[in-house]
């Protein structure tokens, strides 16, 4: 499975900057356009929420960062920084809640290590609505590729994709945004493949958001390092101790993943497993969070009357949510116990549910106390439904309610959110660090991206008073 085409000896990465300097965005199909708007739209409206948020203003009030002089905005903020800065703050942000958008296939969260970078740059230069989407496409492209190449061994082993693979995904973008040759790409992929980090130890702190931060402004980093003409090994994938073999090992990845596809799709931007987030935690929980909602819209479950709940999804998605006592908001976010026993008492889970002390409340503590979580007997391996789960409600009287979902993830293919539904969840998020009057401008100009003739002139709606 590791062998590439012998054929062509050329480095990998050189080839693959061929491909994404030479991307043709008229392939981006009316489907491609809006899933790329709706998840570039999602993204900015999950980093404005993140900004209040702990790990995004110690970032902010570290000695050194966004004091850069620049003009790329700190989003919600009237600060304005260079692109690194920006690409960093607003990285941080756009996960601290964990509310941003994901994918099964990448193995985390696709947009936002794009967004926050191609603002930066697009602001930095000038460039309008339609460059951002096309670099949006390209980098979304090259980072699920990857991820085609080296899952499920690499989400597995415990690297967290959004920052070990979305850096690749970071400089394809960012690099097509700017013009780099197909040369100075070739470098700065190479560059991110020293620069890739990410460990899903960290799942449920700061750090897990400063994984999107530190992996957005590496990227930029690279890319600007190679317009400089900064070198590096276009061989750093392939070789004996690159990427592959130290990230995956032998046996574990399919490097010709990375460049199928290119000439004629089927094109990532268009896959049915780009998922916004319905709910403000974890993707591997929505799942049972979903089945919790369907067994209370058919029976009256209250909670004096549960004597256990026994939670099943598939042991992927139980890896790292399986958090029984939550001791923290973040830790919360990764608890299925915690989100399941939430959504029995109130029927979703919402921004609020993780902040302060929701997970301590007593009702929530007394069904964590009766909560058990395993993985699904009938779900085990990856020709299975790692995106199902059942959920089983044992009341005092004997009875058990069972409910099972199956292939959810998130709000994603045929069940994808509408532009209301967005606006919504856009409204709620955005209003977190902006002014009302400020949503609608700003929801309609990033629903209608393609025809912005400055990033710039749209950014100033994010800008608010030093």
């Amino acid at each position: 499975m590791n062998n590439i085409s012998a054929t062509d000896q050329r480095a990998l990465l050189t080839r693959l900057a061929e491909r994404i300097i030479g991307y043709d965005p008229k392939v981006i199909s009316e489907k491609g356009l809006w899933l790329a708007k709706l998840g570039i739209t999602d993204t900015v409206g999950v980093t404005l929420a993140g900004l209040p948020e702990a790990s995004t203003q110690i970032a902010l009030g570290t000695p050194g960062v966004a004091t850069a002089p620049g003009s790329a905005l700190v989003f919600g903020t009237g600060r304005r920084t260079s692109a690194l800065d920006a690409a960093f703050v607003n990285g941080i942000a756009s996960h601290a809640l964990d509310f941003d958008d994901f994918s099964s296939v990448f193995g985390g969260h696709q947009s936002v290590p794009l967004v926050a970078p191609l603002f930066a740059l697009a602001e930095d230069r000038g460039l309008s609505g339609q460059n951002l989407i096309t670099a949006y496409a390209v980098g979304l492209e090259a980072e699920m590729r990857l991820a085609r190449a080296v899952h499920p061994h690499h989400y597995d082993k415990g690297w967290h994709p959004t920052a070990t693979l979305g850096i690749f995904g970071t400089v394809a973008g960012t690099a097509r945004l700017i013009g780099l040759s197909v040369e100075q790409t070739a470098m700065a992929l190479a560059m991110a493949a020293s620069l890739a980090s990410g460990l899903k130890a960290n799942f449920g702190t700061m750090t897990k958001p400063l994984h999107v931060g530190h992996s957005a402004r590496s990227g930029v980093l690279a890319v600007l390092l190679a317009e400089q003409g900064h070198d590096a090994n276009p061989g750093a994938m392939e070789h004996h101790q690159g990427f592959f073999e130290v990230f995956n090992g032998a046996g574990t990845y399919a490097a010709e993943r990375l460049l199928d596809g290119w000439d004629n799709g089927p094109w990532e931007i268009e896959a049915e497993d780009l998922a916004i987030k319905q709910f403000p935690c974890c993707g591997s929980t929505h799942q049972c969070i979903t089945a919790m909602q369907r067994l209370a819209d058919k029976h009256e479950i209250p909670a004096e009357a549960v004597a256990g709940i026994e939670i099943m999804p598939h042991q992927r998605r139980l890896r790292h949510t399986n958090t029984p006592t939550p001791d923290s908001e973040l830790e919360a976010k990764f608890s299925v116990q915690y989100a399941v026993a939430r959504t029995l008492l109130d029927g979703t889970v919402r921004l609020k549910d993780f902040e302060g002390d929701a997970f301590r409340e007593e009702a929530v503590r007394r069904l964590l106390a009766v909560t058990t979580a395993r993985p699904h007997p009938d779900l085990d391996g990856d020709d299975k439904d790692n995106w199902g789960a059942e959920v089983i409600v044992t009341l005092k009287d004997g009875r058990k309610l069972t409910e099972t979902v199956s292939n959810l993830i998130g709000r994603s293919g045929d069940n994808t959110m509408s532009r209301d539904e967005l606006w919504d969840k856009f409204e709620d998020c955005a209003g977190r660090a902006l002014p009302a009057e400020r949503l609608r401008p700003l929801f309609d100009g990033l629903m209608s991206l393609e025809t912005a003739a400055s990033i710039p002139e749209l950014a100033k709606l994010m800008e608010t008073k030093a």
